[in-house]
């Protein structure tokens, strides 16, 4: 994720000169009034990139970290053309909602939070629309921990930093919502060219981009957490179809274990996704040995919400219900398996 990089080396780096050197902080001022009535343009760029506060630079930074999946799982350039996109519409929203709030109660707002603050708000649209939310444990038995809390919680210190702040996150939501939504196809009209793509490729990539980790990597030396946690649940994964490959050859004249966790019948149709199930072949008449696998359940019942999830996350809607139906509608492993194979 190189521009997620770039973003928080160069924003951190260009607020940190400024606590040094008080004397700039004015160049970078969020100024509503100036850019209306002294037409002072260049405010717009400059007010709405770094930020002034150390505590919005960091609770911002932690949320493009936490952001650069979207760049991973779409690509630099389409992430590139989103924070582009809602910067450019909450720019025109910043000023359309100082209006609406000095109509509705006569106050005019002067000026808001510097800092790159409406895109990143803008983020939490697709983080809730597209990151499946899993469980992780439970507080006093009724509060649930998700893999989102966390977010939602430095998303909601930001949001109480100061007294103006709702105003940008309001901005950023409904731009991120249209550019989300490509209201008035904005995606077409707002986004990176593709030759701005392959400079900022040459120029990025060489700088904040790094190499993929090796197999021969051991955990934990300079590996993030999600590739430990990845690398685990692949081992597991391969230590778990050994394991019923040898049994299922042990016992293949034999009659399986009623509720055994039958993987072999549901491996063949996710390496071969988009194409139909072979066709049983008809069994002689002669045959009096039972099957070695018993039939998948196909009318067993599956959540609908989960086969959604799996739809969103790109994986097509026969393998998801296959998954779920083999894992017993646990998302997680259905999830996993469909990953991997």
């Amino acid at each position: 994720a190189p521009l997620s990089k770039g973003l928080l080396l160069v924003l951190n780096g260009l607020t940190l000169m400024l606590t040094l050197l008080p004397q700039y902080q004015e160049l970078f001022v969020y100024n509503l009034q100036a850019v209306i009535q002294q037409h002072q343009l260049w405010r717009l760029l400059c007010g709405r990139l770094v930020c002034l506060d150390v505590k919005d630079s960091f609770c911002s930074s932690l949320l493009i970290y936490n952001f650069r999946i979207f760049e991973r799982r779409f690509g630099t350039r389409k992430f590139a053309s989103f924070l582009l996109g809602t910067w450019c519409l909450s720019a025109l929203t910043d000023f359309l909602l100082a209006k609406a709030f000095k109509f509705l109660f006569d106050y005019e707002v002067e000026e808001l939070p510097a800092g790159l603050l409406a895109p990143v708000f803008s983020l939490f649209v697709p983080f809730y629309l597209s990151i499946p939310r899993m469980p992780v444990t439970q507080v006093l038995g009724h509060i649930h921990i998700t893999n989102k809390s966390l977010v939602y919680i430095v998303g909601l210190q930001l949001l109480t930093s100061s007294p103006f702040m709702w105003l940008l996150a309001l901005s950023g939501l409904i731009s991120g919502g249209l550019y989300h939504s490509n209201v008035l196809r904005l995606q077409k009209l707002l986004f990176i060219p593709a030759w701005v793509s392959r400079v900022g490729r040459y120029i990025l990539e060489p700088l904040f981009s790094s190499s993929q980790p090796t197999s021969e990597t051991p955990l934990g030396m300079g590996a993030t957490l999600d590739i430990q946690r990845q690398q685990r649940m692949d081992l597991l994964d391969q230590q778990l179809l050994l394991a019923q490959y040898n049994e299922a050859r042990r016992n293949a004249r034999q009659q399986p274990q009623a509720g055994l966790l039958q993987w072999t019948r549901l491996f063949p149709s996710l390496r071969h996704r988009g194409q139909n199930r072979p066709q049983m072949q008809p069994r002689p008449q002669g045959q009096t040995h039972p099957p070695t696998q018993p039939p998948l359940l196909d009318n067993s019942p599956v959540a609908e919400e989960q086969v959604a999830r799996l739809v969103e996350m790109g994986f097509s809607r026969i393998d998801a219900l296959e998954a779920l139906r083999a894992s017993n509608n646990d998302i997680n492993m259905a999830t996993n398996f469909l990953l991997q194979h």
